[in-house]
């Protein structure tokens, strides 16, 4: 897979996506393993004690894709939110799979379909729950 550097991921996000993977459709199923092998790498810590430089769920971000020198702020949100986000960006799409529990600066290897891949870097973190203390969410 190629360079994915530590990660943490709060707790109640890794149970949600635990659910996520464990009824993922047969179109989702590739996403799904490389979520399920985050989690199982992953340093799962209570909502509470997530840093404020972390990606979790629902954070707002700026990253960049180096492969293709694009720059981009999405929101990162479970399928069902897709609809009610203006900028989101699915957690079982490709990408969106690769950001959960990064920090600011972290540069990640990415797989992609079709033997492509991606080369992501957290830039910001523009809003994150941790940090609003909405821990829920």
């Amino acid at each position: 897979m190629g360079y994915r550097p530590p990660i943490l991921i709060n707790r109640l996000d890794a149970e949600r996506l635990q659910r996520l993977i464990d009824d993922a459709s047969e179109k989702d199923m590739a996403v799904a393993e490389l979520l399920e092998a985050e989690l199982t790498r992953g340093e799962v810590v209570d909502p509470a004690d997530v840093p404020d430089n972390v990606v979790s769920m629902n954070s707002q971000i700026q990253f960049t894709d180096m492969e293709r020198n694009r720059q981009m702020i999405r929101t990162l949100v479970y399928p069902h939110a897709m609809d009610s986000v203006e900028d989101a960006i699915s957690v079982m799409a490709p990408i969106g799979a690769g950001l959960i529990g990064l920090k600011i600066g972290d540069v990640a290897d990415w797989p992609l379909p079709n033997n492509g891949k991606a080369r992501l870097r957290i830039d910001a973190i523009f809003w994150q729950p941790e940090r609003e203390k909405q821990y829920h969410r």
